[in-house]
């Protein structure tokens, strides 16, 4: 799922550092995008590769046009890996017939000595390579150059992971750095409450993993305030920058899946409710055990758009993140300002609803800590212990 697709799942970054001067910054990135540009392995043995590659033409990236990577404010192209790969069973039974062919001609032997045996499988494992056409992935990408908000299109651990070290061998002079929940919480703070969360951070370092690690109870929080807010029919408005009006109302609520968990006797437990529900029965059940939510698909909806995603509590990365429809009339390169238009729209509506879910969270965190929390927190107690039926 690119860009382009009406459903994305994606991570965002925050980018640190200094960028070079307006009328340098295409000689500059141009090179670092270069240095690091994917190259084909079809015509080679070689198992794995990857490099930045031009969205719009995965096959020949060149980086040589701003029209290539390059779209007003925004960056934009794509991480590619190929990778060849050959299904072990079917390894392990080439290496046993070249093992007996080794020992067809060596009657005195039972089996291969150890050193051979290590050759005759690496013999084939290559011979097999070279007969396997590497499979493609791309993750697209799109780094906004005004505020330094890089969003990676996959919440995969391991792509997230991979794009960070070849972002920072291509960029030695900038650092990524996921957002998480609490550092998108403090970004969106004054001064004056982000001392205020401070006295909340039960990390005992800045480091991102302990922040993270040691901050659940913002996002497992959030999501049970939204829940409750959302099934009492509270209303929300608009409270951050960016494509609506400030005090544009709203609707927010939580529906079609949600997944707790919280400890248990055996480890970790975890409850999944599915599909659409009325007073989310099962989950204020489990709430009031000690679990957790853990993510929960929510639901945005503004007059006649709606958005929808999967939010991760403990990262705050973004699955399933269903905009309204942007149709891509025809898909080939050759029609590139189709495409382009259709670009600027997908942004437009991702960061609306992101805008959406900024005030969300805002409005949480001026309520945790506001002086009304502890009625809140009532409130939500008694309504989890009310009426099951």
């Amino acid at each position: 799922m690119g860009v382009y697709s009406n459903t994305v799942s994606f991570a965002q970054y925050r980018v640190n550092g200094e960028l070079p001067q307006q009328q340098e910054r295409f000689e500059w990135l141009s090179a670092a995008l270069q240095g690091r540009i994917f190259k084909s392995i079809e015509q080679s043995a070689e198992e794995q590769t990857e490099g930045w590659t031009c969205t719009d033409a995965t096959d020949d990236p060149a980086f040589v046009a701003p029209g290539e990577f390059w779209r007003d404010r925004y960056l934009f192209f794509s991480y590619r890996r190929d990778q060849r790969r050959i299904p072990s069973a079917l390894l392990k039974s080439h290496i046993g017939r070249a093992e007996a062919d080794y020992l067809t001609k060596r009657p005195e032997l039972k089996r291969p000595p150890k050193r051979e045996r290590e050759e005759i499988a690496d013999r084939t494992k290559l011979a097999l390579l070279t007969r396997a056409l590497p499979a493609p992935s791309t993750v697209d990408l799109s780094w906004h150059m005004d505020n330094g908000l890089l969003t990676l299109f996959s919440s995969s651990g391991k792509v997230m992971e991979r794009f960070e070290e070849l972002f920072g061998k291509s960029f030695e002079n900038l650092r990524v750095q996921v957002i998480y929940p609490y550092s998108r919480a403090k970004a969106l703070l004054d001064e004056a409450d982000q001392e205020k969360l401070a006295t909340l951070n039960q990390a005992g370092s800045d480091a991102a993993l302990d922040e993270i690690q040691s901050n659940c109870w913002l996002g497992e929080e959030f999501l049970l305030w939204l829940l409750h807010g959302g099934l009492e029919g509270e209303g929300f408005k608009v409270c951050t920058k960016g494509q609506f009006d400030i005090g544009t109302p709203f609707s927010a609520w939580i529906d079609d899946k949600i997944q707790l968990q919280g400890g248990g006797e055996g480890g970790p437990q975890k409850v999944a409710v599915s599909g659409s529900q009325d007073k989310y029965l099962e989950a204020r059940s489990a709430l009031t055990t000690g679990k957790a939510i853990s993510s929960a698909v929510i639901h945005l909806e503004k007059d006649e758009l709606e958005w929808r995603f999967a939010l991760n509590a403990e990262l705050f990365t973004f699955s399933s993140f269903k905009c309204p429809p942007v149709k891509v009339e025809r898909e080939g390169v050759e029609d590139l300002s189709e495409r382009e238009s259709a670009f600027y729209e997908r942004m437009y509506l991702l960061e609306a609803g992101l805008q959406m879910f900024d005030s969300l969270l805002l409005q949480f965190l001026q309520q945790r800590l506001g002086d009304g929390w502890q009625t809140r927190l009532q409130e939500i107690a008694t309504w989890l212990e009310g009426e099951q039926a």
